[in-house]
């Protein structure tokens, strides 16, 4: 397997540590593919599940596997100690931390939690799709002082987590449009959070304590919560007018602005042409700011001003605020997708094993002495 192009900025970049048959990307075409399916064509054809099974499975489902399928996600209730856990912290833990805690709480109910074989994986990757975006809608609507919505097990994926989240059942343009973000933020090959959850199950770790670690990962403001703080730029700059000076002041200032730039694609991730889309269809409905006109300015500004190209984490924020999702939940909704992904890694971890161990380079002193004290 050929290395990756080396960008100097980032740590082990180029540099292959694993082999995958799950995605693959051509950096300089901009092409992302899950299992030999060109990310536009799932986009456009294929729900979730069908993706998420793709990722566990190595091929689409037909009706009946995708009926069966359906059928497991749909267990999406939480234990009562999750439940009590959600309920009792949702004033004082962020999003991203309810779902990394109550992630690791999970296994607390697993009947064979530090199982490793493929049947327990795969049982315990589909339930981790299946509950992730129970945690964080209940969660929100804790938070929020509204009572939970209970998940609805003849919901699509799409359907069931915004009726949870905002306690009315969204439209078909709504549940599309956050379905296709679910399948672009699904896998996305040895990204900061994946690698992290292949090296915990490279120990012999379970499933859970892998999706724990990438949770850990993900939070990160240069990974999962990317987004986040792009749409903060966004707030921040206000109008189309103020981008421009505002773009500048950034780059005066050193700043970075999310959203921008990729550590493997040197010219627009995939995912981006088609997030820009689905947040241009729902501008037109009106409401102020636009954040898709905002969002579109800021990247033709910070292109003629930096020639740097949209990662994903650029528009998926103003499709997610079209769609009545705060900015602190974009991070978790990314991990409620990448989770797929993750799984489907520690699957093919787990089974041909090897601990990740790199090395390093030793920038310390040379061989020193011990001082000998006197009295």
């Amino acid at each position: 397997m050929a290395a990756k192009p080396a960008k100097k900025s980032v740590a082990l970049s180029g540099v292959v540590v694993a082999e995958t048959a799950l995605s693959s990307i051509d950096a300089e075409q901009g092409i992302l593919m899950f299992r030999g399916y060109d990310i536009a064509d799932l986009a456009e054809h294929a729900t979730y599940e069908e993706v998420a099974y793709l990722l566990l499975e190595g091929e689409l489902p037909d009706s009946e596997q995708l009926r069966a399928f359906a059928e497991e996600l749909a267990q999406r209730e939480l234990p009562a100690n999750v439940r009590t856990l959600v309920d009792g912290n949702a004033l004082d833990a962020k999003p991203t931390e309810m779902l990394r805690t109550a992630v690791s709480l999970l296994s607390f109910d697993d009947p064979a939690e530090d199982a490793t074989d493929r049947e327990n994986d795969r049982r315990k990757a589909a339930r981790l799709i299946a509950q992730l975006p129970t945690i964080v809608a209940r969660h929100h609507r804790q938070r929020q002082k509204l009572a939970p919505v209970d998940p609805d097990p003849s919901l699509s994926y799409a359907e069931n987590f915004l009726t949870m989240l905002r306690g009315d059942q969204p439209s078909e343009q709504e549940a599309r449009a956050f379905d296709v973000a679910m399948i672009l933020h699904a896998e996305h090959e040895l990204n900061a959070s994946t690698f992290a959850a292949r090296v915990v199950a490279g120990t012999g770790a379970d499933m859970h304590s892998a999706i724990t670690a990438a949770i850990c990962a993900l939070k990160g403001p240069t990974h999962g919560g990317a987004n986040e703080a792009a749409m903060r730029t966004f707030e921040e700059f206000g109008s189309i007018e103020a981008v421009p000076e505002g773009v500048r002041s950034y780059f005066e200032g050193k700043k970075t602005i999310f959203g921008f730039g990729h550590p493997v694609y040197v010219t627009t991730d995939p995912r981006a042409r088609i997030l820009k889309r689905l947040s241009e269809q729902f501008s037109h409905e009106g409401g102020e700011p636009n954040w898709y006109a905002i969002t579109e300015a800021t990247e033709r500004e910070v292109h003629e001003q930096k020639g740097l190209w949209p990662n994903v984490d650029l528009y998926s924020g103003s499709l997610y605020r079209y769609l009545g999702i705060p900015n602190d939940l974009f991070t978790p909704l990314f991990e409620c997708s990448r989770v797929a992904g993750q799984a489907a890694h520690v699957l093919e971890q787990h089974a041909n094993n090897k601990i990740i161990r790199p090395a390093a380079d030793y920038i310390g002193p040379r061989r020193r002495e011990f001082p000998v004290r006197t009295a």
